[in-house]
């Protein structure tokens, strides 16, 4: 049966120490002020949070022999800064999920020699640019262009919702562009490496988000940018396909934000039924809150079995173990019953603090707006119902 370790538990806590020491102090204000607070991020860095699955050659924390868990690890990370606020949670997921994995992945030694080591070290930050205007779920209408002339890709196109894109410290961005055609008319997509301040790189102003206010979000244009045909990740016409592998993972990592969540909800629903008096008593006796808390104990039960089982799995495939397959399966699952539990939580925990939930002074507010991306980002919650389906067996469109 598996269970998490004491060294799980040890780094649990170290995070959480980090958490409400650096983070939840000041999380109202930032969140009040949409403030991205850059300057966490080599502090995180520091705790080895953006290191956990990069090898120690390249300046990351990943044991030689693979045996360390690591995925476990990061998950635990998001989870407890997800606990404290989502969007230090996501800007964790982002950079290592999204921002470092393509890289490490699909790059060249060379490629992960020059980008890795400060990216692990949280001195910059990744992003990671598959969205686009016209194309989320049908990632496949990408229309971003890149033509190859004279050694260097010409790139021309626009991105949306990208996490991490346009912080002081982000670094460079990984996008999924059109570079021809295929044998089969269908277009053949490439993921290409773009550094920060290139010419005709622009960065839209932050968006006004309903909720994960803390975390830098943008848009992303291209006008005639030139990167060196180097700047191309893996093979030419498999950037597609190298995403989608990414968002695999990223799905069992945005579960783990979820756990946080949900954890955190149960908490404060704990604490204001036992202190909030109605009719000379704490609400807490009344069967129509308890009943409340009680179904959300079970739903993060159930979340944090369901996410450390797809994080267990994919150690295990990282370690030759099991098989893509039942990873993929697990992520699914995985994200689906996590983020819609995420949503409950917060709607019911809300509902408990009546008028004060209403209100932004109370955290449950926060999460309240926080939660509704989680059903949506790295795959929605109809894409993950398609995907089990399919895993299941059953006959596609």
């Amino acid at each position: 049966m598996y269970e998490l370790s004491q060294d799980h538990e040890d780094f649990r806590r170290t995070v959480r120490d980090f958490a409400e020491g650096e983070i939840a102090p000041h999380v109202a204000e930032w969140d009040r002020e949409h403030h991205f607070p850059a300057h966490l991020i080599p502090k995180m860095g520091e705790l080895g949070l953006f290191g956990l699955v990069v090898p120690e050659e390249l300046g990351g924390h990943k044991d030689a022999d693979g045996e360390g868990g690591e995925f476990t690890y990061l998950c635990l990370a998001i989870e407890e800064l997800g606990r404290v606020d989502q969007s230090m949670g996501i800007t964790l997921e982002a950079g290592v999920g999204l921002g470092i994995n393509p890289i490490l992945t699909y790059g060249t030694q060379e490629q992960k020699e020059r980008w890795l080591p400060d990216l692990a070290a949280g001195r910059t930050l990744a992003g990671f640019g598959l969205t686009e205007p016209d194309a989320g779920s049908d990632a496949g209408g990408t229309k971003t262009r890149a033509e190859l002339r004279d050694g260097e890709w010409v790139v021309n196109g626009a991105k949306s919702f990208i996490t991490n894109s346009g912080t002081e410290i982000t670094s460079v961005v990984t996008a999924t562009a059109r570079t021809g055609t295929r044998e089969d008319g269908k277009p053949e997509i490439s993921a290409i490496m773009i550094p920060s301040g290139t010419p005709g790189f622009e960065v839209a102003p932050p968006y006004h988000k309903l909720g994960w206010n803390i975390s830098d979000t943008h848009g992303l244009s291209f006008t005639d940018v030139r990167v060196p045909e180097d700047n191309l990740l893996g093979e030419r016409g498999k950037g597609f396909g190298q995403f989608l592998a990414t968002l695999d993972d990223g799905r069992i990592a945005i579960a783990a934000l979820a756990v946080g969540c949900i954890a955190r909800m149960l908490e404060e629903s704990i604490a204001y039924s036992r202190s909030r008096l109605a009719f000379g008593r704490p609400i807490a006796v009344n069967q129509g809150v308890s009943f409340q808390i009680a179904d959300m104990a079970v739903m993060l039960e159930n979340a944090r079995l369901l996410t450390y089982k797809a994080a267990w799995l994919k150690d295990e495939m990282d370690a030759g173990r099991r098989s893509l397959a039942e990873v993929k399966q697990a992520a699914s699952i995985a994200k689906l019953y996590t983020s819609e539990a995420a949503v409950t939580s917060t709607r019911m925990a809300t509902q408990i603090f009546g008028g004060n939930g209403f209100m932004e002074e109370y955290p449950v507010a926060r999460f309240y707006r926080d939660s509704k991306i989680l059903e949506i980002g790295e795959g929605t919650s109809e894409v993950q119902r398609m995907l089990i389906g399919r895993g299941l067996g059953l006959p596609t469109a």
